[in-house]
C-alpha cells in the first residue's frame, strides 16, 4: 500500500491505525448531545511511538487514557472545515506491532454536522423527537474522536441509551437490549459490527421506530406511518440483493435492513452497513426507488467492501457502484433500460458541468481536495463521469459480461481494504494483459485529471430514449397554433422513466414560453404528478417560464423535503428568476428546519453567507 496522507484529515495515517472502536453513548435530546466514551484499539505502526493525532470537530473533551493511565491531550486550532486535531501523548513508548487502548471521554456539540435533531413536529408522528447523523464525508469526528479517513478499517461495538420510549439502530448488526441500570426511564441498545469498515459508515437514529420483515435477511424501520407503505414499495429487495451476488460475489455484511428517514435527509440513500438510509420521497410508487435501492445495496461491495482510500478518489466508489446498479437493471429488467439509464447519467452529467463550469477543477474524475471542503465538491461527476469511463472501457474489452468479470475479480482482490486510482488502473492492466495495447489509447489524462466533459461520449442504444426526445422536440418547435394537437395520449404511453427523461430534455432547450407550459399542465397534469423526479424538475420549467403560480409551488418542494438533489436546483432556480427575494425569504423562514449541510450548500447557492 503507497504510503497514505489524506488531506481531509489530520490524522497521523502512517504512525499508526484504528482496529476497533467501542462506543458508548447516552443520547440527550433536551440539550441536543450525545455524552460519549469511545475506547479505540489502536495499532502502532513505528517504534518509539509516543503521541498521535485524532480528528474532531466541536467535541468537548473531559479526560483520555491509554490502557488506563491518564494521558495529556491539547486540541490544536480549528481549522474552516476540519476542525481541531486532537493531539494526544501517551504516558509511556510502544513499538511497531503494539496496540495500545486509547480512552476519550468526550461530548458532542448541539451544532454537530454529523447530527440532525428533529422536533416532535418535524417527524410524521409528530409525538417524539428525532436524531439521524449523515458522517459521510467527513462529518463522523464531530460524533467521536477518531481517525476520520476512508484508508483506516474498523470493526466496532456500541452500546446507546436513549428514553425507552424510543429506538435507537446503528450501521451495525443489533445485539440486544436492557433496561439503562443507572436510569430506569431510559433502555440501552447493542450493537455489534465484525466487519472493518471506515469511520464515515458509522450511523445512528434513534426515534420512534418500527419494523416490518421484507425478506430472509432485512427488515424495514421507520415510523409507523410510514412503515406499511415502505414493506410494499421494498419488496423486491432480497431479489435485488441476490442479483447483486450473482455479479459481486457474497453479501458479507449479514443483515440488509433499510431504514426511511424523515423528510430533511439530504440525500437519496447513504450505504450505512447492515442498515441502508433512504429518503422518504422515495415512496411515491415509482420506478426511481428501485434505482435508489439498487444503488444501495451495490456500494456493499464498492464503498463498503472496497473503499476509496481519500476522498479524491471518491470515482471508485460511486462510478462503480452506478455501474453495478445499472448492470442489476440490466438483470432484473432488460438491456434497454441500462443504455437508457445511461443517456439520463450523461445529462446529469452535462448540469453538472454546467454549474461548476467546464473548466473547474472539480469536474476532475480526480480532483485535488487540498484545503477544498468535500461536501462543497460533491456532484454526478464522480458517479456519471465515473460510469461513462467504465462503460467506455466496458466497449473496449468486449461487453458487459467480459467487464462485469473485471469488475468482480477488482471487488475481491481490494476487499477489506481502500484503494486508489493508480492501483485501481493498474490491476485493469494486469487483468486485461492481452489487451494492453488497446487500454494504451484510451486518454487517461483527458478521463481523469482535465475538466470538463468526458473526451469521448458513449454510443448508447436510444430505443427507449426515442419517444422521449421526439415529444421534447414537438414542444420546442411548436407554434401557438399547434398547441391544440397535443392531448393526454402523448405521456399516456411514456413510463415514468421516460417522463422523467421528458422533463430532462425540456430542461436543456431554451425555456420555453408561458403559453406552452399552461397548456402542458392543463393537458397533461403535470401538478398532480406525485413522482418527485418528475416534479422538481416540471417545477423548474415552469420557473423558467416566468409562470408565477409555479414559484410558491417550487418552494414548498424545496423545504418540505430536503434532499439536496432537488432543494438546491429548485432554490436555485427560482433565485436565477425574477422571483429571487422570494427564494431568499423563503430560505430563512425555513433554514431551521434544513439539515445543517443541506443549509450551508444553500446558503451558498443563494450567495447569503460567505
Amino acid at each position: 500500500m503507497a504510503p497514505v496522507s489524506d488531506p481531509s484529515s489530520f490524522s497521523s495515517l502512517s504512525k499508526c491505525a484504528t482496529k476497533h472502536l467501542n462506543l458508548i453513548y447516552h443520547v440527550d435530546f433536551d440539550r441536543h448531545v450525545l455524552k460519549g466514551k469511545v475506547a479505540l484499539t489502536v495499532e502502532v505502526l513505528e517504534d518509539k511511538f509516543a503521541s498521535l493525532t485524532l480528528d474532531s470537530k466541536d467535541l468537548k473533551i473531559f479526560k483520555v487514557s491509554a490502557n488506563g493511565q491518564a494521558a495529556q491531550f491539547a486540541l490544536g486550532n480549528k481549522h474552516k472545515f476540519k476542525g481541531s486535531p486532537l493531539e494526544i501523548t501517551l504516558p509511556f513508548e510502544l513499538s511497531r506491532g503494539q496496540h495500545v487502548i486509547v480512552e476519550i471521554e468526550y461530548e458532542t456539540s448541539p451544532s454537530a454536522t454529523a447530527l440532525q435533531w428533529l422536533t416532535p413536529k418535524q417527524t410524521a408522528g409528530k409525538k417524539h423527537p428525532y436524531l439521524f447523523s449523515q458522517c459521510q464525508a467527513i462529518h463522523c469526528r464531530t460524533m467521536v474522536p477518531c481517525q476520520d479517513t476512508p484508508s483506516v478499517k474498523h470493526t466496532y461495538y456500541a452500546q446507546v441509551s436513549v428514553p425507552r420510549e424510543l429506538v435507537a439502530l446503528m450501521s451495525a448488526l443489533r445485539d440486544g437490549q436492557e433496561p439503562d441500570p443507572s436510569d430506569s426511564s431510559r433502555v440501552i441498545y447493542r450493537f455489534r459490527q465484525p466487519v472493518p469498515m471506515p469511520s464515515y459508515l458509522i450511523a445512528i437514529v434513534v426515534g420512534a421506530l418500527e419494523s416490518r420483515e421484507i425478506g430472509p435477511r432485512s427488515r424495514v424501520w421507520s415510523e409507523k406511518e410510514y412503515v406499511d407503505e415502505a414493506a410494499f414499495e421494498f419488496s423486491e429487495t432480497e431479489t435485488m440483493l441476490k442479483t447483486a451476488e450473482s455479479l459481486a460475489g457474497p453479501y458479507v455484511w449479514g443483515q440488509y435492513d433499510l431504514l426511511v428517514l424523515p423528510p430533511s435527509f439530504p440525500y437519496g440513500g447513504m450505504e450505512n452497513p447492515c442498515l441502508t438510509f433512504v429518503t422518504p420521497t422515495v415512496l411515491a410508487g415509482d420506478r426511481s426507488l428501485a434505482g435508489v435501492i439498487a444503488h444501495e445495496i451495490a456500494h456493499s461491495w464498492t464503498g463498503n467492501l472496497v473503499t476509496n482510500r481519500t476522498w479524491e478518489h471518491f470515482w471508485l466508489n460511486e462510478g462503480h457502484t452506478v455501474y453495478i446498479e445499472r448492470m442489476i437493471a440490466r438483470c432484473m429488467e432488460s438491456e434497454q433500460l441500462r443504455q437508457f439509464k445511461g443517456i439520463g447519467g450523461w445529462k446529469e452529467l452535462q448540469e453538472s458541468v454546467k454549474q461548476y463550469g467546464a473548466n473547474n477543477v472539480l469536474t476532475n474524475l480526480v480532483p485535488s481536495l487540498h484545503e477544498v471542503d468535500v461536501d462543497e465538491a460533491f456532484s454526478s461527476v464522480p458517479y456519471e463521469k465515473g460510469f461513462a469511463l467504465l462503460y467506455h472501457l466496458e466497449e473496449l474489452m468486449g461487453g458487459p459480461e467480459v467487464f462485469m468479470g473485471f469488475v468482480k475479480s477488482y471487488i475481491q482482490l481490494f476487499a477489506y481494504g481502500s484503494v486508489t486510482t493508480e492501483e485501481w488502473k493498474n490491476y485493469l492492466f494486469t487483468y486485461f494483459k492481452d489487451k494492453v495495447d488497446i487500454l494504451n489509447k484510451v486518454d487517461w489524462n483527458g478521463w481523469m485529471h482535465t475538466p470538463g466533459m468526458p473526451p469521448v461520449k458513449p454510443q448508447y442504444d436510444t430505443s427507449m430514449a426515442d419517444a422521449c426526445t421526439a415529444l421534447c422536440q414537438r414542444w420546442v418547435k411548436a407554434k401557438d397554433e399547434d398547441l391544440a394537437s397535443f392531448t393526454e395520449a402523448d405521456v399516456k404511453k411514456l413510463n415514468s422513466p421516460q417522463l422523467i427523461e421528458f422533463v430532462a430534455l425540456l430542461l436543456q432547450e431554451a425555456p420555453l414560453p408561458l403559453s406552452h407550459v399552461k397548456k402542458m399542465q392543463e393537458v397533461y397534469q403535470m401538478n398532480s404528478v406525485k413522482n418527485a423526479e418528475i416534479r422538481f424538475r416540471w417545477l423548474r420549467i415552469c420557473v423558467r417560464a416566468q409562470w408565477e403560480e409555479a414559484v410558491p409551488l417550487a418552494l414548498k418542494m424545496a423545504t418540505e423535503q430536503g434532499r439536496m438533489k432537488f432543494t438546491r436546483p429548485l432554490f436555485r432556480e427560482v433565485y436565477n428568476s425574477k422571483f429571487s427575494d422570494e427564494a431568499v425569504k423563503t430560505f430563512k423562514e425555513h433554514r431551521g428546519t434544513l439539515h445543517p449541510v443541506t443549509a450551508m450548500m444553500v446558503a451558498k447557492d443563494l450567495k447569503i453567507d460567505g
